[in-house]
Formats: structure tokens, C-alpha cells, sequence
């Protein structure tokens, strides 16, 4: 990447996305958060510029520098990508450390959040704006739609699909073959045996579906 970065946001996981982007020798223009109790503060160095939607450092985005989204908010996420689609005509460029193993055969989209230790196996799909936390083990042939987060320390067996805006918390086992439907919830340490369906929330081992 030869272009600087422009990192949305300065909380959660941004401090994450500065030093993967460094680990790479990628150079971070800086932060944007609507959050003005930050302005004027750095992170590592590198300085929070201002608000997400202040044009005088949006504009250098497609042109002179790339942008990253920096939240774990789905919907956040979800906003300011739309608006960096619609406005500057980009996509968020992905942030995956240098010490994440990514197979050649396995194919990363755009945006994605991929932190250290991580393991992305031969085969599998990594779609777009996902986030994956400390040494997470994805095996071969696993499908990951957007939106999905991924929680430190989860394996995702082979073959697995995870579908659209799934959240998967920490320690997770996901055994082979299993699909989580969108928008589910796999509660933290659980172990998933069976399909999860869309928007439903499971928890324990083996992973069963919590009643509301």
C-alpha cells in the first residue's frame, strides 16, 4: 500500500488498526471521530485530526490517502462505509497484520480487520468488513460473509459458512461443516455442533439457543 491512511474513528479497535497498518510500514495520516473530547489527543503519535465528516481531510480520501473504519458496531460500520462508497467512490482498504497467516489460495475482500496470530486457511472466503480478533484459526474452505466479528482465540472448523453480520464471541469452537445463519450470536467459550438460524442466539457446550 503506498498511499498514507485515514483511520474512522479513535477508540475500540483503532488503536489495533494503527499498529497493524504500522506493522506493515504503512503510514496512518491520522484519525476522524465524531467523539470531539478526542481531537487534538494522538494515539502512538499519529494525531486524531477531527470529525468523520470534516471535508478538509475527507477529501484527500481516493486521492491522497486510503481510509479504514475502525468500529466494531455493525451499524457504524455499516454507515460510514456506504458513505465512503457513495461520497469518495472507495472502498476501505483491509488491515491484517503482518504476523496474521493468510493462505495464497484463500481470498480476502475489502475492509476486513484481521489481528495478530490469526490463521486464514487454504480456500476460504473472507468477504468484506469483517472483523477478526487475536488468533482466531479459520481452517479450509470456509466461507465468511460481511459483517461478521470473530472473537479472540475462536477456530472455525472447515468448511463452515458464516453468514452476514454474525457475531461470534471469544473462544468459540465451531465444528466442521456447520452454518450460522445472519445476523446470529455465539455467546463466548461455546462449542456449536449444530446450524445456528438467522438472528438466533446460542450459548454453551454444546452450544444451545438462549430463550428471550
Amino acid at each position: 500500500m503506498e498511499k498514507p491512511v485515514i483511520i474512522f474513528g479513535a477508540k475500540g479497535i483503532a488503536k489495533s488498526a494503527l499498529e497493524i497498518f504500522q506493522s506493515n510500514e504503512v503510514t496512518v495520516y491520522g484519525f476522524l471521530d465524531d467523539d470531539k473530547s478526542t481531537h487534538g489527543q494522538t494515539i502512538n503519535d499519529v494525531p486524531v485530526l477531527g470529525l468523520m465528516d470534516d471535508h478538509g481531510f475527507t477529501k484527500l480520501i481516493g486521492q491522497k490517502c486510503e481510509a479504514f473504519v475502525a468500529s466494531d458496531d455493525y451499524k457504524i460500520r455499516t454507515n460510514l462505509t456506504e458513505v465512503l462508497i457513495d461520497s469518495r467512490k472507495i472502498m476501505p482498504v483491509n488491515a491484517i497484520h503482518n504476523n496474521a497467516l493468510v493462505a495464497k489460495s484463500a481470498d480476502i475482500g475489502h475492509g476486513n480487520f484481521i489481528n495478530a496470530g490469526s490463521i486464514i486457511g487454504s480456500g476460504s472466503v473472507i468477504s468484506q468488513h469483517c472483523i477478526i480478533h487475536l488468533g482466531v484459526i479459520i481452517e479450509q474452505d470456509v466461507v465468511i460473509a460481511d459483517f461478521v466479528q470473530i472473537g479472540a482465540g475462536s477456530i472455525v472448523n472447515a468448511g463452515v459458512i458464516i453468514e452476514k453480520k454474525a457475531f461470534i464471541g471469544t473462544g468459540v469452537v465451531i465444528v466442521a461443516g456447520i452454518t450460522i445463519g445472519a445476523g446470529a450470536r455465539i455467546g463466548a467459550g461455546s462449542v456449536v455442533i449444530a446450524d445456528v438460524a438467522k438472528k438466533e442466539t446460542v450459548f454453551g457446550n454444546p452450544a444451545t439457543k438462549i430463550k428471550k
